[in-house]
């Protein structure tokens, strides 16, 4: 009789055959658990796994980031496979998140609603058949050869740069996809998700971490979808929708037109938000906007367009009314929450903004990060007739900071990296993701911070933006997409070798693997490519040498 393994799951033992699969333990060690997979030695293991040996068991619920990117890729396949029963000559693209929904837009034409209807049901269907995501392994010549039979030439040619021969392909209902990633074991597990017609397309809601069992209702986001709509215009203009369009650039040594037209995109916007600011005679511009975002950059950049028109705008950052670290409220961990409203000193930052306002002389504070606590140097301020204030920080906008102040007089921007290129037109590269790389390499370089200390503060991060910044971004007047559609090759010089180094037993493994996973379809540039970025560019804020804070 073969030797049991030995299953732990959240302290709990027992000896089960091999050849147990993880929903099999996990039922049985913690059948109250609504797990969608598990996680172990920092790897995700698909309910349908079967156990050769002795494991312990993290269940992976809807509430793990994890847990979530797996509901949503299955889901995916689910649309997909509809689709291709539906409507089998229409292409699809997967283009951004709107809440906790994807939106998905058809190549050409549109889906109407009575579309849309149609492929609820259908997907329906698929989910009261309980069909299997069948697994099977696949070498990447066959998966070229069966995507180019589909007509699906951004997958063939992305999987030209897959360094493995090998990978795991999943069928379901006659469509086989590849998602980079784990996968729920069948349909009957997808019951909560909707459709909701958004012409041209359609939006796939999932549920909120906080509701699993239900679809989370649809927010109308018009700015957002609008600045999402203009960086798709933006890879049009550039030839650039995917990770193999932005490859070709390099080896056909086109990388630098690129950087060139993608900075010269940016600095036009960032011209036009400023003749707007003008044109409302705005006093104080709020600058608002996620962690590595390039706001400060933003904010310098946004100065020397108002100086082109005369004017003569005060930069000031709400990371100076930080309080004292004694004073700061906590987390439930009783850590200190530096992502909170009220970590800011809003009575005092309400009397320096009205008294500027006012045309007095204020004494402005400076905050000593080093030392945690404000310092006793000040800095006076005063505006004049044409000097206009830019006030740059996370919570910009939040109805604590605003509420007393002259709304005519104020002018709001949103500032995001909104990040348009996929890896194909079924796999989108999440913008959570860009602002994570791009805050470990600035990390790194600026205050010593490996990638796995940064890994690990950003679920507070994100938390906090969730909380206080995503709720009020349609308050900004404008918003401003600073993602540049070449700085994931830039990034990856960078910080690809040392995601590789940490280790799999490293709780922040799994975070580093699907960074990776994303990184290594994207062709290396040479240091040379890096002197193309000029020294204002956004992306300086983050891998050096910005002519605002290194170049002196």
């Amino acid at each position: 009789m073969p030797t049991p393994i030995r299953i732990t799951v959240n302290q709990t033992t027992a000896a089960m055959p091999a050849g147990t699969t993880v929903a099999a333990a996990l039922g049985s060690l913690c059948p109250e658990t609504p797990a969608l997979a598990a996680m172990t030695g920092g790897k995700v293991l698909e309910l349908s796994q079967q156990l050769q040996a002795d494991a312990t068991l993290i269940p992976l619920t809807y509430q793990h980031e994890e847990g979530r990117r797996l509901y949503e890729r299955s889901l995916r396949f689910l649309f997909l496979a509809s689709m291709k029963r539906l409507f089998p000559g229409m292409r699809v693209r997967m283009q951004h998140s709107v809440g906790h929904g994807l939106y998905i837009k058809p190549q050409e034409g549109s889906l109407t609603h009575e579309d849309v209807r149609a492929l609820e049901s259908d997907m329906r269907q698929l989910v009261a058949e309980n069909l299997p995501f069948e697994k099977e392994e696949w070498t990447r010549a066959q998966a070229i050869a069966y995507f180019e039979g589909e007509g699906w030439l951004d997958k063939a040619e992305l999987l030209r740069y897959r360094p493995k021969e090998t990978m795991t392909m999943y069928c379901m209902a006659g469509l086989c996809e590849y998602f980079y990633g784990a996968m729920l074991p069948a349909t009957g597990l997808l019951t909560a998700f909707q459709l909701k017609p958004h012409h041209p397309g359609v939006v796939l809601s999932a549920p909120s971490p906080e509701n699993p069992d239900v679809p989370a209702p649809y927010v109308p986001r018009k700015k957002f979808l609008r600045v999402f709509d203009e960086s798709q215009r933006w890879c049009s203009i550039l030839g650039a929708r995917n990770v193999s369009d932005v490859n070709r650039m390099i080896k056909d040594g086109r990388i630098r037109e690129f950087i060139r037209v993608s900075e010269a995109l940016h600095d036009r916007s960032i011209a036009a938000i400023a003749d707007e600011i003008l044109k409302r005679q705005a006093r104080i511009v709020m600058i608002f906007g996620p962690s590595s975002s390039g706001k400060t950059t933003f904010a310098n950049r946004l100065a020397v367009h108002l100086r082109v028109l005369g004017q003569k705008p005060h930069l000031i950052s709400l990371d100076d009314f930080y309080r004292n670290r004694a004073d700061l409220p906590l987390e439930a961990d009783g850590t200190p929450d530096l992502e909170h409203v009220d970590a800011l000193d809003i009575p005092l930052l309400t009397r320096c903004l009205e008294g500027l306002l006012s045309g007095e002389a204020v004494d402005m504070p400076l905050y000593d990060f080093k030392r945690a606590c404000r310092s006793e140097e000040t800095h006076r301020m005063q505006l004049g007739a044409d000097e206009p204030l830019l006030v740059e920080g996370i919570h910009g906008m939040n109805d604590r900071i605003v509420s007393e102040l002259p709304e005519q007089l104020m002018y709001g921007v949103y500032v995001s990296a909104l990040g348009c290129i996929n890896l194909d037109d079924h796999n989108r590269i999440r913008t959570t993701d860009v602002r994570l790389l791009r805050r470990m390499v600035r990390d790194m370089r600026k205050r010593n911070t490996s990638p796995t200390q940064t890994i690990d503060m950003w679920p507070k991060v994100r938390a906090g933006e969730e909380k206080w910044i995503f709720p009020y971004q349609e308050r900004a007047d404008v918003m401003f997409n600073t993602s540049l559609h070449y700085e994931l090759p830039i990034l990856k010089t960078m910080a690809y070798e040392l995601l590789l180094q940490i280790p799999s037993s490293a709780p922040q493994y799994l975070a580093a693997q699907r960074l990776c996973k994303m990184l290594h379809y994207f062709l290396p540039v040479g240091g040379t490519v890096m002197d193309e970025i000029p020294p204002l560019s956004i992306l300086r804020e983050f891998v050096g040498d910005s002519a605002f804070y290194d170049i002196h």
